[in-house]
Formats: C-alpha cells, sequence, structure tokens
C-alpha cells in the first residue's frame, strides 16, 4: 500500500481554480505530473459545452495513469423556469463530457491493464437540491455512470470512483454562502461546523489515485464535514 504517486501521470479538468486545482496540486505534491485542462487556461484548453472539442482534446492526450473528471457548471433557476438551453448545457458539460473523456481514455488504461478514474460528484449525487433541475441530474448521473464503469472495468485493472464534494467555498457556492435565508441553514446541518475548503478534498483524491485504493471500485466517497450523516 503506497500514497506515492512517483512516476504516474495524471490530468485534472477544470484545474485552474477550486476543487480542480486543490485536486492537481495534491497530485502534484504526492509525486505525479499533474495535467490541467480547463475552458480558457492549462496545459490544455477545451470547451466541455462543445462535443467536437473534447472528441478533440481525448485524441491529443498523452497515456494517463490517473484521469480526473472535475469540470462542471450549475445553472440556479427554478424548475419551471429552466429552458432547454440551460438544460442542455449542464448536462453536456457535467455528463456528457466525462463520458466522453472516460470512455476515450479509459478504453486505453482496459487495453494497458491499469488506470484510475476519479469522477467529482456530489451531494446532489444523493439528493434533490433547490432551483438546480439540470445540475442535480447530471450529478445523479455521474454516481450511476461511476458504478456502471467500475463494473465493467475493475476486471481490467482500471478503478473507477467518485468524491462526492459537500459544501465547499467555491464559486459554484458563492450564491448559497451570500444568502442570508440559506447560508445558516446549510451552516447548522454540517456536524463539522464549517463550509469546506478544496484542500480538505486533496487526501480523497490521493487515496483514490494511489495503490492504497487498489480494491476500491464504484464507490462515491462523500467529503462532507458530516452532511450526510445528520
Amino acid at each position: 500500500m503506497s500514497l506515492d504517486l512517483t512516476g504516474k501521470r495524471a490530468l485534472v479538468t477544470g484545474a485552474t481554480r477550486g476543487i480542480g486545482l486543490a485536486a492537481a496540486r495534491a497530485l502534484a505534491d504526492a509525486g505525479a505530473e499533474a495535467l490541467g485542462v480547463s475552458a480558457s487556461d492549462g496545459d490544455y484548453v477545451c470547451d466541455f459545452g462543445d462535443r467536437h472539442a473534447v472528441h478533440t482534446l481525448a485524441g491529443q492526450l498523452p497515456e494517463l495513469d490517473i484521469l480526473v473528471l472535475n469540470a462542471g457548471t450549475i445553472e440556479r433557476r427554478p424548475a419551471a423556469e429552466h429552458g432547454d438551453d440551460l438544460w442542455d448545457r449542464v448536462l453536456e458539460v457535467n455528463l456528457t463530457a466525462p463520458f466522453v473523456l472516460a470512455r476515450e481514455l479509459g478504453r486505453r488504461m482496459v487495453e494497458r491493464g491499469s488506470g484510475k478514474i476519479i469522477f467529482v460528484a456530489s451531494m446532489l449525487s444523493f439528493q434533490g437540491g433547490v432551483n438546480v433541475p439540470g445540475y442535480t441530474a447530471s450529478k445523479g448521473g455521474i454516481a450511476q455512470l461511476t458504478k456502471a464503469l467500475a463494473n465493467e472495468w475493475a476486471p481490467h485493472g482500471v478503478n473507477v470512483n467518485a468524491i462526492a464534494p459537500g459544501y465547499i467555498a467555491t464559486d459554484n457556492t458563492q450564491a448559497l454562502r451570500e444568502d442570508p435565508d440559506r447560508a445558516p441553514s446549510i451552516l447548522s446541518r454540517i456536524p463539522a461546523g464549517r463550509w469546506g475548503t478544496p484542500e480538505d478534498l486533496a487526501g480523497a483524491f490521493v487515496f483514490l489515485a494511489s495503490s492504497a485504493s487498489d480494491y476500491v471500485h464504484g464507490a462515491v466517497l462523500p467529503v462532507d464535514g458530516g452532511w450526510l450523516a445528520r
């Protein structure tokens, strides 16, 4: 058992800020060569809402030992006002793009007989949320996709798992943290007594990327300050 990632090559999507940046730094600190991709910066640039661009990216990438599928978006609208355009964009970025990358890069891992794929799920992989129907649907899909791929690829030495962050202080939760009603309501339910930070997820990423998790398949690991236990 080892948490040492020396000699491993990792790719993190959405790596320029928040959870993705913390993941890339954690993997690099553990010894991996950590490559980043985002919509505007990084070692690779890709608009995850553009299916053609995602396929192009997949064809450009080198062999990977670790794939972290973190990039995502959110649209906060009541369901009755959540238009088709918002739905399509959120599902494309949050579910379809990760599937395409996992499929294309996972195929290579299966052929090689080793690899680690880590999706980023959400508390809304378990719960319904409020005013985010597209996001909730996409993250529910990520949890199920994690299990589906694990069932197929575990026999071939590829670990597919997900991390489900709790309420983390990032751009995606800024509106919640600034809401005078919802912010205290959320905080009161977190047993740890605080919002999480992206760095709180670092250990989970390293664990799932390392040989320490070789017998972990299809798990959706909450890192939530105890939110789901409440």
